[in-house]
């Protein structure tokens, strides 16, 4: 019996290496130690032999058989291998220069924020910063808007449902959450908190209830300024705006002031812009931002004296100023993630 099962051995040793696949595998398996195979018919002659003899066989057959087992396992570990190799391809060498890969931009937003935050802070504005939700005494009553305003109304403002825990935001008695709807609040928690003279800038996301079209979203990006000191005057404002669009676009940047109403500025303005070498805003004046002289009535709100300190603010969409910049003429674009878009803004 023992060179029958050396001769069963000798076969599988010398015939496997040619089996190249898991079926092929399995059939080879089957031909041997399968229910009909050779090995498997060999250990059933042990039931026919002698008795004394019977000891002896079982051993040899279980010998043999781990000798099997073995080539078993390790046809397994070579097929498994073999096919992971093909999986995965030729060896990378590690020599090879690494082929170029696709790199990420900042967002066309993000690059004109960080642009106009480092033109002021050349004139000496530092940034400031605030929460998203806010209550109504930061967003409105410190701002001089009054309770009937229409930017106070649900239909341009969202609102928080009162029983929403906002544990980092102190509330003024009994008033609502909202989701800001300028930086402006801003100002006031800076006024609140330092004692002036203030020089401040504070960019970041708001919200109103717009519909969304070409022009209008209901999440856009504002960058707003304040300034206060002894003797602020208009003619400061005016200059620091120039200053701003033509260090942004240009030398021939130019701007003008509309009066306007504003709650928070006396006076106000709307500022028009005109850049010859900038599309639509090359021959004509195109309103681009809105600005005003602090209202005393801000400064009692936050502890000031208006006799001493006089100050301006400005505010300016950032989705505004991009696309006047890059001649993009739908707001929906910046907001839509396509590659196509923003790998021009590199």
């Amino acid at each position: 019996m023992e060179e029958e099962l050396k001769t069963i051995i000798a076969a599988v040793e010398k015939e496997i290496g040619a089996v190249v696949s898991a079926a092929d595998f399995e059939q080879f398996k089957a031909k041997i130690s399968g229910p009909k195979g050779q090995f498997t018919a060999l250990s059933k002659q042990i039931a026919k032999l002698p008795v004394e003899e019977r000891p002896l066989a079982g051993k040899l057959i279980n010998v043999y058989k781990q000798k099997l087992q073995a080539i078993w396992d390790s046809t397994t570990q070579r097929l498994e291998q073999e096919a992971l190799s093909q999986r995965l391809g030729p060896p990378v060498d590690a020599t090879l220069p690494s082929p170029e890969l696709p790199q990420g931009t900042r967002h066309l937003l993000t690059q004109v924020r960080e642009e106009i935050v480092s033109i002021l802070r050349k004139i000496g504005f530092v940034v400031a910063d605030g929460p998203e939700v806010e209550t109504e005494y930061y967003c409105f009553d410190a701002l001089n808007t009054p309770p009937d305003h229409p930017a106070r109304d649900l239909q341009d403002t969202y609102y928080v449902k009162k029983q929403t825990p906002f544990g980092n935001i102190s509330q003024q008695s009994d008033e609502r959450y909202l989701l800001r709807t300028h930086t402006s609040s801003v100002q006031i928690r800076t006024m609140l908190e330092e004692k002036p003279p203030i020089r401040i800038i504070a960019p970041g996301r708001c919200f109103r209830r717009d519909t969304a079209d070409a022009t209008h979203s209901a999440n856009f990006h504002q960058i707003e300024a304040l300034y206060v000191d002894r003797g602020v005057t208009i003619r400061d404002l005016k200059a620091d705006l120039d200053y701003l669009f033509r260090s942004l676009l240009g030398p021939d940047a130019e701007t003008r002031f509309r009066p306007h109403y504003f709650s928070y500025t006396e006076p106000s303005f709307e500022v028009d812009l005109k850049a010859r070498h900038l599309g639509k805003v090359g021959s004509e004046w195109m309103e681009i931002m809105g600005c005003g002289m602090v209202d005393p009535a801000v400064f009692e709100e936050v502890g000031y004296d208006p006799k001493e300190w006089t100050g301006y603010a400005f505010g300016l969409g950032i989705e505004r100023i991009a696309m006047t910049l890059y001649g993009i003429d739908d707001i929906r674009y910046l907001y839509q993630n396509d590659v196509r878009l923003l790998s021009q803004f590199k």
